[in-house]
């Protein structure tokens, strides 16, 4: 039996056990998964336990091709081990046959952006680059049962064996593959670094180590999350999410993703400093809806460090927030006169008053992408009125990080997968990739 190892138990780490399993293959490999939280409810891979939204899509989420009939694999994967169960049985048409799940008598929250043509062509008109998915939202409060169920699920298969509360320090590429961790070294045929961006520092001295298996990455996106109340938002519903891109002023590219209607801004804890977040429950609502505004920042030779770029800038605004584990809020109307906020009023943040400190997100960015930041808000003004108000609420910073791509046909045995490889940034595709690493071939929706 070949031994493989998997570094990180999140979204790409799913999807490629669950790919061993569906191509039969799970009898042939002694599997020992690592991670560094304390037990599967903590596990450091935020996909998977913030907010659980599952798309269709091919224009968003990765740099891969993920054919929609994987993507809806996984959609029902994740739809069936959060309880939900089909009300229907014609799959013929996929798409209904998903929106068709319910649990309690409550159908799954769903969405299809851009559907509406007139819709689709405001955004168009007004400079905008609408993008087109399909929407399955299981929301926080599910996704703890989420968790739970797939990991019971692979459990249950007695060569499968977790690692919690293990540290992976470093990894040795070859035949065998050495994993070092805060436990011991270990030895596999096989393994599997599925670490996540919250992975950056160790997928760090891995690219040190092996620079001939990555191409430079040379771009981060830096931005906010942006809260305002749902009735700003309300028109666009059936959606769930509105995602576009926009080419701003300064010539940054800046977009609008991971929208969490009647949700919850939250912290996203690394190492050494703090970002924001959001997301929302199936059944706990509130009265805001949030989302992230970052702008693209592209490098060039011989800067070759964005990564270091974006948690550099995180880090000012915790400096500035007093605490290395709070964020700066602002009002939009304080941030675009470039005063500091010292009084909030109509809407209230829905992140914890102990998270956030009053101030000035002016003092954390260049002027380029504070910039793009307000064009990007002042012009989608004009296609949704009210995302402008005065006392609208951002928090800084968000960052979205991206990891040099790795090359998975260079070491053999060797899988890079998920958003620490650089191809992907969704749980949809993380968890695709895992699956097709796995499968080695796209498989038939069945």
């Amino acid at each position: 039996m070949k031994t493989i190892g998997i570094i990180g138990f999140g979204a790409s780490a799913i999807g490629f056990v669950q790919g061993l399993i569906d191509s039969g293959k799970i009898d042939k490999y002694r599997i020992t998964i690592f991670e560094r939280g304390r037990d599967h409810m903590h596990n450091t891979i935020s996909g998977v336990r913030m907010d659980g939204k599952i798309f269709i899509s091919r224009n968003m989420g990765g740099d891969l091709h993920i054919p929609a009939d994987i993507q809806a694999k996984i959609v029902e994967f994740y739809l069936l081990h959060s309880g939900f169960k089909p009300s229907m049985n014609d799959r013929r048409n996929i798409i209904q046959y998903l929106r068709s799940f319910e649990k309690d008598g409550k159908k799954i929250e769903f969405g299809e952006s851009f559907s509406n043509e007139e819709v689709y062509r405001n955004f168009y008109h007004y400079g905008f680059e609408p993008v087109k998915a399909y929407f399955f939202h299981l929301g926080t409060d599910v996704l703890k049962q989420t968790n739970t169920s797939i990991y019971s699920y692979f459990s249950s298969f007695k060569n499968i064996d977790f690692s919690f509360n293990t540290i992976v320090q470093d990894v040795q590429i070859g035949s065998p593959f050495k994993v070092m961790t805060n436990h011991g070294e270990y030895f596999f045929d096989e393994l599997v670094i599925a670490v996540g961006r919250s992975g950056h520092s160790l997928m760090e001295r891995i690219k040190k180590q092996y620079p001939d298996l990555v191409s430079e990455n040379y771009y981060v996106d830096i931005g906010v999350r942006y809260e305002l109340p749902d009735h700003v938002m309300e028109r666009y519903s059936d959606m769930y999410e509105v995602k576009v891109r926009y080419k701003t002023r300064t010539g940054y590219m800046c977009r609008l993703f991971c929208q969490n209607p009647s949700g919850r801004v939250t912290l996203e804890k690394y190492e050494d400093f703090t970002t924001v977040n959001g997301f929302s429950d199936t059944y706990q609502k509130t009265e805001n809806t949030n989302f992230a505004v970052l702008v693209t920042t592209r490098f060039t030779e011989p800067f070759k460090d964005p990564t270091g770029y974006g948690k550099n800038l995180a880090k000012l605004a915790n400096i500035l927030a007093g605490d290395d584990r709070k964020v700066l809020l602002q009002t939009y109307g304080d941030f675009k006169e470039h005063r500091r906020t010292k009084r909030l009023s109509r809407v209230y943040p829905t992140l914890d008053e102990n998270s956030f400190i009053l101030g000035d997100a002016n003092l954390v960015f260049p002027s380029k992408i504070r910039e793009s930041i307000i064009d990007f808000i002042e012009n989608l003004n004009r296609v949704i009125d009210g995302v402008a108000y005065f006392d609208n609420l951002l928090y800084a910073v968000e960052v979205k990080f991206y990891s040099n791509k790795f090359n998975n046909n260079i070491v053999e045995n060797l899988h890079v997968i998920g958003d620490c490889s650089g191809w992907t940034r969704s749980i949809q595709y993380a968890t695709s990739m895992g699956y097709m690493h796995a499968c080695s071939k796209t498989t038939s929706f069945s």
